[in-house]
């Protein structure tokens, strides 16, 4: 049989427990993560690796159904595996990490993070971080490496000024997770998007007009909580050329160009820039492009294996008996986009990856979505707020850790000063009560015809 659904009509139907692969991928990982956490081992959540709790699970998944031929089952995993939306989310990710790394490479990071430090007035130190850190992570498409890059910025304002430790690395938090939000370069952006279907454009419109208003908010209460110091302007050096590239991204995201364009004129331009007025040479260029590949490779190939994995979960029923379950308690378009909100903060808040819960729930949202009338640009928008703000709050992730472990300081200290995730989210759920957000009362208008 040709298509998935005469896979389907063959398989016996396990409903719920369609899903133990998942559970045993959730079992190795997750639990395997909280085991070693318990005993005090270091870096407990990388000891059981991800790709190979994953490939565990698709095993199971291959064993569990005798009604398929191991033929049909290898079928239905590479027909959604690989399929268009997850080979151009493959590519996307792959350009990314390239287009960070060669900046990186290149000194741009760094003439970023300085000159955002240098026009900061002393008195509006910590919202200064704040935004900074906005713009690093919307340029770059990174919540762990805008972290890792602002850190020491941090750091050092804390040790020369008299500022709140926990307003500080929250501050770092927030601006971070913005950009993991809201770049066209992110991970959790391209697999929202990818997921369900929207355009990349679209669901930049509809995030930054809930984004934007958070943004101010927790600038204001990020001015009040923080307490003025001093920053030492003197070491602080930047080259702007080397700024242009992170300039012509964000300008180009901001114009809806298409993705895949951008990313490749951010990595030509980083390089050319790189090899004028830095000592990067054409062999440093081509490694840093390597590198960027070879940081993003891993979840790359995530990506396939857990959307291969969700397929044979749908072949075998599973997929329709959480919908059923799900939609049984949803009679309004408002209940949808609950459950669309709760389904990827509780897969994200079990894995602690909010890219590897957008890609598992995805294809679920996409079929509540569509069976109430809700528009893809906000499922993904939907998927990715939720699946941020619970990761960037959850106090036992690695990066919550790593901040905690930097400022000397509780991770529930940093949680409570989180003013953007929480505000961000606080909005989300208004627009969601309300029924507020761009292309909804156009959606209306056109079920009346």
């Amino acid at each position: 049989m040709d298509t998935l659904q005469g896979y389907k009509s063959k398989s016996k139907d396990y409903k719920a427990f369609a899903f133990f692969p998942l559970l045993v991928f959730l079992g190795l990982f997750l639990g395997g993560g909280i085991l070693f956490t318990i005993q005090g081992i270091e870096k407990p959540f990388g000891q059981i690796p991800l790709l190979a709790s994953i490939v565990i699970a698709i095993i199971v998944a291959f064993i569990m159904n005798k009604t398929l031929t191991f033929e049909d089952k290898f079928n239905v995993f590479c027909k959604t595996a690989a399929n268009e939306g997850v080979m151009m989310m493959v590519l996307i990710f792959m350009l990314a990490g390239s287009f960070s790394s060669v900046s990186r490479a290149m000194g741009g990071v760094e003439s970023v993070v300085n000159l955002g430090l240098s026009i900061i007035p002393s008195r509006l130190i910590i919202p200064g971080v704040f935004l900074v850190a906005c713009f690093i992570s919307v340029s770059t498409g990174t919540m762990v490496g805008t972290v890792v890059t602002v850190i020491p910025i941090a750091v050092g304002i804390i040790e020369v000024s008299n500022v709140n430790p926990a307003v500080a690395m929250a501050a770092v938090l927030s601006g971070s997770m913005f950009g993991d939000n809201m770049s066209v370069i992110s991970d959790t952006t391209i697999a929202a998007t990818r997921g369900v279907g929207a355009e990349m454009k679209d669901k930049f419109r509809m995030n930054v007009l809930i984004a934007l208003p958070a943004v101010l908010v927790a600038s204001i209460l990020f001015a009040i909580f923080g307490q003025t110091g001093e920053i030492p302007i003197e070491t602080l050096e930047f080259n702007f050329i080397k700024i242009l590239p992170y300039l012509g991204v964000l300008i180009a995201s901001i114009l809806g160009a298409n993705v895949v364009l951008v990313l490749i004129s951010g990595i030509l331009a980083s390089g050319i820039i790189g090899m004028l007025v830095s000592n990067m040479s054409f062999i440093d260029f081509m490694q840093a492009i390597q590198q960027g590949l070879d940081n993003m490779a891993g979840i790359a190939v995530l990506s396939i294996l857990v959307r291969g994995l969700i397929g044979l979960i749908e072949t075998y029923g599973g997929i329709d008996w959480l919908l059923y379950n799900l939609t049984s308690r949803i009679n309004s378009k408002r209940g949808a986009e609950f459950s669309m909100a709760l389904l990827v903060s509780a897969i994200t808040f079990s894995v602690l990856d909010n890219t590897v819960a957008i890609i598992t729930s995805a294809p679920l949202v996409k079929k509540i979505g569509d069976e109430y009338g809700v528009i893809p640009a906000r499922m993904a928008s939907l998927l990715d707020i939720f699946a941020c703000v619970t990761m960037s709050l959850v106090p036992h992730s690695g990066t919550i850790a790593m901040l905690s472990s930097a400022g000397g300081i509780s991770p529930l200290d940093i949680g409570r000063y989180s003013f953007y995730q929480i505000f961000l989210g606080i909005f989300t759920i208004v627009t969601i009560v309300l029924g507020v957000y761009p292309g909804n009362k156009k959606k209306k208008e056109l079920e009346k015809n």
